[in-house]
């Protein structure tokens, strides 16, 4: 079987870093993608997708990443059934980030978080 997905978008918020009760870093965040037409009105369309990553991705997405930067992301769909507060059945679809890349210009105020200098792993993949 396959499942893997690449996409490219801009975050919506700054990332932010947590760790689960065993000590495992991971976040959560959100990816605006802008559609590849324009719709009847002339603009395009932008859909935005939820995606969570772990461990070492976590951790650059979090120092290497912010608000407004463009990223690209391979990994997979995962699906969560779950039940709301009406007791109706829910299925959510997110990404599972199982690599990331910078994916724009570094730019001049991209400074890693609480370090001075620039992203070390700028071009790089992270695993």
């Amino acid at each position: 079987m396959l499942n893997h997905i690449t996409i490219m978008g801009r975050l919506v918020a700054d990332p932010e870093l947590r760790t689960t009760q065993n000590g495992i870093p991971v976040t959560s965040f959100r990816i605006a993608v802008e559609r590849n037409y324009a719709g009847q009105d002339g603009e395009r369309e932008t859909d935005f997708f939820d995606v969570t990553a772990w461990r070492g991705t976590a951790e650059i997405v979090c120092e290497y990443f912010a608000k407004g930067r463009m990223i690209a992301i391979d990994g997979r769909l995962e699906t969560q059934a779950w039940t709301d507060r009406d007791g109706n059945n829910r299925v959510t679809v997110g990404i599972v980030a199982e690599s990331v890349y910078f994916a724009d210009s570094k730019r001049e105020d991209s400074k890693p978080k609480g370090k001075g200098g620039s992203a070390r792993g700028r071009g790089r993949k992270a695993a």
